[in-house]
């Protein structure tokens, strides 16, 4: 399977910085929603029941051992102290932060946790606020096939491998093929 890697930020109860990896993440539908797999047991579970809202950083492949740290364990339920060797800036419309240097910042209020899948639950929220970096942004006028070259986009291979995409080819829809 070939899934996104991205990092969703909380703030922890005592206001400190949390960001974990998730890599079953995605848009939820057409419209402003995104929505990922997170465990009840985990922080960024309860940070979001509790704050009502995250962040979600799109990594660059350079960056894949932020997205490694990131899930390390923190120590003596404090705060991942591994995140302050992060460069991050503060989120515009809610209180969180991102990595610097991604390529997609989401910003997004709490919608919804669908809990009953195993251990997991679904995590969506609608999101308030999107950025992106000018250079991995779609325009008529640029090839798709240099800009994904130029600007290669990172995917997880689970359990424990990433990739580098840098190459992509159109996809053959048909000519009356609709939305």
């Amino acid at each position: 399977m070939v899934a996104p890697l991205v990092l969703v930020g909380t703030r922890d109860d005592d206001g400190s910085l949390d960001l974990a990896p998730k890599h079953m993440a995605m848009p939820m539908g057409w419209d402003n929603y995104f929505g990922f797999v997170c465990s009840p047991r985990h922080r960024t579970c309860s940070n979001i029941a509790r704050s009502g809202e995250f962040t979600v950083s799109y990594p660059k492949p350079s960056q894949v051992l932020y997205a490694s740290l990131a899930a390390s364990p923190r120590y003596a339920d404090g705060p991942k102290s591994v995140l302050g060797a992060f460069d991050t800036f503060d989120a515009r419309q809610i209180d969180g932060e991102f990595i610097e240097d991604a390529y997609l910042f989401l910003e997004c209020k709490h919608y919804k946790t669908i809990d009953g899948f195993g251990d997991n639950c679904l995590i969506t929220g609608e999101v308030v606020a999107a950025y992106a970096d000018q250079d991995y942004l779609r325009a008529e006028e640029t090839d798709e096939q240099e800009l994904i070259h130029e600007h290669p986009l990172m995917a997880y291979l689970p359990p424990s491998r990433f990739a580098t995409i840098d190459r992509s080819n159109s996809f053959p829809f048909p000519a009356d093929m609709k939305r």
